[in-house]
């Protein structure tokens, strides 16, 4: 009973809504509650992993008090008894986050745990991501004040999270600024032209620790402060914006780079044009050894202090997202994407009498071309490590070429359809195997009965001559409004092994409510968001999932 009495505890908070309007009206409780349970069955076809537990959950429990003056919030973690894939110190359970926020006219100051970003997030960012086991928050202060015009600073430092701990050998602080000239010049303005310059700067202070040379007595003389600047423009002309942003860090040897003294850089360039029925989007970025993290000797997905972004197509669909690319952080890249959306007007020859939608994306990423230097017998702690010439790249590491087509055929029908190119160089990306070519298409229908019955089906090919071979994908998905809604999937691989994974399962809404019963399979391999990847190893059994907002 234990898995269960801390799911029904955490149920019973969610029953808490709102604090009477009538008592106060200025004063709101806001929450959620989700809990994802697995009651895990052994399959040695597929390669499931033996448990001792008869149930696994990673259940959240966020409340937040919101006033005029002061907000607070709490966050009660479960997993005690985690799901699949996450890092052994993921398991556990307690309030590990908390805060209290004070508002003033024109900022606010945060004490406790607290989550920001600066720029797109080359030198700072500290997020939440539950499906990646990432919550690298920081618990220290915050302040945020914007009551000069055109003008918004940040000030911040503490200690970050690391799982159930808060190390006190590490500190992490910083500053962020940035101006809206246009707000200071009335040319600008009266050419509907904004214009922002952005400044920001972190510190890292670590203890110093006994790391010794492989196959010596030297020890390395390690850093114990390390500093990240980052400057940012972003330029908007009526339909027309360009964003340009440079990040240096200083030397920070770490398990990540293999203790090397290489400074860290990053560049990017990204320009946009949309209007009505038209986007095009174009970026470029080159990244050299920017993995940073609050704690040198960590690895896996914990205590990251800043994020690199992907410029790779995020997929939703199962086998397009069969192969997805994790962005190399500490090794560098130069990445390319691009992408083109076109609306076809109603009633014309291409678009029909409902209009049709067109999206071209190209993603490439490869990696830089490193010529190693100060190699101490066989190893390169405590060096360089390596040159690389800033234009010259090397190996592929990946390229995404995808066109999608979304049309409306009547009032009822609509069919999406996607073909897909991929590379994949795994043995970069996975430590292991070789590259990877894939063609992959996607068929989508949707037909709607009546105003509560609508029918989904997928059918989806990948076809590969590399890894596994050939994959099929089918799903069928019935909802009845409001409240249900019936899935059947089945992803096979027709390549190598003829494997099933099957899943079926049941949603039921109501209000804030959503709870799901499923059963089935699930294949061994990476989930990804933003670019950062964690390994899901194989699974069979019923789940159970329940989400609860207020």
């Amino acid at each position: 009973m234990r898995l269960l009495n801390a799911t029904v505890l955490l149920l019973l908070l969610g029953g808490v809504q709102t604090l009477s309007a009538q008592e106060d009206s200025k004063v709101v409780l806001h929450g959620s509650v989700q809990s994802d349970v697995l009651f895990p069955e052994n399959d040695t076809e597929i390669g499931t992993q033996a448990h001792n537990e008869w149930g696994l959950t990673n259940t959240y429990a966020d409340l937040n008090l919101m006033s005029k003056y002061v907000d607070a919030g709490a966050r009660l973690e479960f997993m005690q008894w985690p799901l699949d894939g996450f890092e052994p110190d993921f398991k556990g359970w307690g309030v590990p986050y908390f805060y209290v926020k004070g508002k003033f006219k024109g900022g606010d100051v945060t004490l406790g745990d607290f989550y920001d970003q600066f720029g797109s997030g080359f030198i700072f960012r500290t997020y939440e991501e539950r499906s990646l086991g990432i919550d690298n928050s920081l618990r220290g202060i915050r302040l945020n004040y914007g009551g000069i015009k055109g003008l918004q600073f940040k000030l911040l430092g503490g200690l970050q999270r690391g799982y159930w701990s808060w190390s006190k050998d590490s500190y992490v602080g910083g500053t962020d600024l940035e101006i809206n000239m246009d707000q200071y010049c009335k040319a600008l303005q009266e050419k509907n032209i904004t214009w922002m310059l952005g400044g920001s700067y972190v510190l890292k202070y670590e203890r110093d620790e006994d790391i010794v040379l492989p196959g010596t007595v030297y020890r390395l003389a390690l850093p114990l402060t390390v500093h990240a600047l980052d400057v940012r423009s972003r330029f908007q002309l009526g339909d027309y914006s360009l964003l340009a942003e440079y990040a240096w860090k200083t030397q920070d040897p770490s398990q990540d780079n293999g203790y090397i003294y290489h400074r860290g850089n990053a560049v990017m360039l990204s320009g946009s044009y949309s209007k009505r029925g038209l986007s095009i989007l174009a970026q470029a970025k080159r990244s050299d050894n920017m993995a940073f993290r609050s704690q040198r000797t960590k690895q896996g997905t914990s205590l990251f202090i800043n994020n690199m972004p992907a410029f790779a197509y995020q997929h939703t669909y199962a086998l397009p997202a069969l192969y997805p690319y994790a962005t190399q952080a500490a090794g560098g890249e130069w990445a390319f994407q691009g992408e083109v959306s076109y609306l076809f007007k109603r009633n014309t020859a291409l678009g029909g009498k409902y209009g049709t939608k067109v999206k071209v994306n190209f993603s490439h990423v490869r990696g830089l071309d490193k010529q190693p230097v100060d190699q101490y017998e066989g190893s390169y702690y405590g060096t360089d490590g390596y040159t690389s010439k800033f234009f010259k790249m090397g190996d592929k590491y990946y390229q995404d070429i995808n066109v999608q087509l979304e049309k409306k055929f009547t009032k009822s029908f609509k069919l999406n359809l996607m073909y897909m190119n991929q590379y994949y160089n795994q043995a970069v990306i996975e430590k292991h195997g070789s590259s990877i070519k894939s063609n992959i298409a996607v068929v989508e229908g949707k037909y709607q009965f009546n105003n509560k019955l609508t029918l989904r089906g997928e059918y989806q090919y990948l076809a590969t001559k590399d890894d596994e071979g050939d994959w099929m994908y089918g799903l069928l998905e019935l909802s009845v409004q409001p409240h249900w809604m019936f899935t059947v999937s089945d992803m096979w691989n027709n390549g190598e092994t003829n494997l099933h994974y099957y899943m079926g399962s049941v949603t039921f809404n109501y209000n804030a409510h959503r709870l799901m019963l499923g059963y089935g399979r699930t294949r061994a391999g990476f989930n990804c968001s933003g670019g950062v990847c964690r390994y899901v190893p194989a699974s069979r059994g019923v789940q159970l999932s329940y989400n609860f907002n207020f």
